[in-house]
C-alpha cells in the first residue's frame, strides 16, 4: 500500500469520495481543535494561572505534540478506530460509505445543537462509523465487537476512573500540604498547574488526533483498494497534517471558548485546578495506552467532580452526569442511524 503524500494528493484530486472525506475530517479535527481542545486548560485559566492568550497558544502546542509525538509512540487509538469496523471487500463502496459516515456526524451534530441535546464529536464518529458499516454489510457482521468493546469500557472509565483518580489526587495533595504555609503552596501550584494543563492539552491531542488520523488512514486504505490498515504504518506526513490543523483549530477559536467555559465553571483553587489537569491527564494517558477512545471531555468533567467530592459530596453536579448519560443514549443510536441512512442513500446516488 502506497501512503506517500504525494500518492494520496494524486488520489484525492481524481477521487470524488476520498476529496469529500479527506475535507470532512479535517474539517472535523479543525472544530475539535477550537470547540473541545480549550476544555483542556480551562482551569489553567479560571484560576488565574496563565492569561487566556497565553494558555490558548500553550495548548495548540501541546496538541500538536500530542497527536505527533504519541501516534509515533503508540497509535493503538488509531488502530482500535481503524479496525472496530469492517466495511467489506468492495472498497470503493467502502469508501462512500465512510464518506456518509462522516457526513451523518455533520447532521447529527447540528441537528442535536438546534435540539439543545448534549454530544461527544468522539462518541458521533464511533457511532458513524457502526452504522455505515451495518448499512454496507446488512448486519452487525460489519461491527468488530472485539475493538467495539473498547469503546464501551470507555464510557466507564471517563466517568468512574476520572472521577476516583481525581479524588485520589486531590485528596493526597491535601494531606501532603495540610501543614504548609498557603502562600508558598499557592506559588508552586500555579507553575505546577501549567505544566498540568500542559500534560492535559498533549494527552487531548492524543486522544482525539488519532482518532481522525484514523479515519483518514482508513479512506487511505480503501483508495488503494485495501479493505483494512492492519500492519500498515500511519505515515508522518498524515501525523503532521492532522496536528497542525488541530494546532490551528486552537489558536482560532480557543479564546472565546475558554472564556465562556470559565464564567460556567465552579470555581477552584490552584491545588484543585492541578488536581484535576494531573488526573484526567494520567487518566488520557492510560486509555491511550490501552487504545481505548475515551471523551475527554468526559474524563476532564469527571476528574474535576472528584476533586470537587474531596471537601463535600454535594460538590458533585449531577446535571453534568446527566447531559453525560444523555449524551451516550442519543449519539449513539441517533448518529448511528443518520449514517446507515446516508450510507445507503449514497451507495445508491453513486
Amino acid at each position: 500500500m502506497d501512503v506517500s503524500l504525494a500518492h494520496f494528493l494524486q488520489q484525492v484530486l481524481s477521487n470524488p469520495a476520498l476529496t469529500v472525506t479527506t475535507l470532512l475530517t479535517l474539517g472535523v479535527i479543525f472544530v475539535n481543535g477550537w470547540t473541545d481542545a480549550p476544555n483542556a486548560i480551562a482551569t489553567c485559566v479560571t484560576t488565574r494561572c496563565m492569561r487566556v492568550r497565553s494558555a490558548v497558544i500553550m495548548a495548540a502546542i501541546f496538541n500538536f505534540l500530542g497527536v505527533f509525538i504519541m501516534t509515533q509512540l503508540n497509535a493503538s487509538v488509531a488502530s482500535t478506530i481503524s479496525n472496530m469496523v469492517d466495511f467489506g471487500g468492495d472498497t470503493n463502496a467502502a469508501l462512500i460509505a465512510l464518506c456518509a459516515a462522516l457526513f451523518s456526524i455533520v447532521v447529527y451534530s447540528v441537528g442535536a445543537s438546534l435540539l439543545g441535546i448534549p454530544t461527544s464529536e468522539s462518541h458521533s464518529l464511533i457511532a458513524g462509523l457502526s452504522g455505515a458499516a451495518i448499512a454496507i454489510q446488512g448486519g452487525i457482521g460489519g461491527i468488530n465487537m472485539g475493538e467495539w468493546v473498547k469503546v464501551l469500557y470507555g464510557l466507564v472509565a471517563s466517568l468512574l476512573f476520572g472521577f476516583a483518580v481525581g479524588w485520589l489526587v486531590c485528596k493526597a495533595v491535601t494531606l501532603i500540604c495540610a501543614g504548609m504555609d498557603r502562600r508558598r503552596t499557592n506559588g508552586f501550584f500555579t507553575y505546577a498547574q501549567i505544566v498540568g494543563a500542559a500534560a492535559m492539552s498533549f494527552m487531548h491531542g492524543a486522544q482525539d488526533g488519532q482518532k481522525f488520523i484514523g479515519v483518514l488512514f482508513l479512506g487511505m486504505a480503501f483508495c488503494n483498494g485495501q479493505p483494512s490498515v492492519t500492519d500498515v504504518m500511519i505515515p508522518v506526513w498524515l501525523m503532521i497534517l492532522c496536528s497542525t490543523i488541530m494546532g490551528v483549530g486552537t489558536s482560532v477559536g480557543g479564546e472565546r471558548i475558554i472564556k465562556s467555559v470559565g464564567q460556567d465553571m465552579v470555581k477552584l483553587e490552584k491545588y484543585q485546578g492541578f488536581s484535576a489537569d494531573l488526573s484526567s491527564a494520567l487518566c488520557l494517558l492510560v486509555m491511550t495506552v490501552l487504545g481505548i477512545p475515551v471523551s475527554t471531555t468526559h474524563t476532564k468533567t469527571s476528574a474535576i467532580m472528584g476533586v470537587g467530592a474531596v471537601r463535600r459530596l454535594s460538590a458533585i453536579n449531577f446535571g453534568v452526569v446527566r447531559d453525560m448519560m444523555l449524551t451516550w443514549v442519543f449519539t449513539f443510536p441517533g448518529c448511528g442511524l443518520i449514517s446507515f441512512v446516508m450510507a445507503k442513500l449514497f451507495m445508491v446516488v453513486f
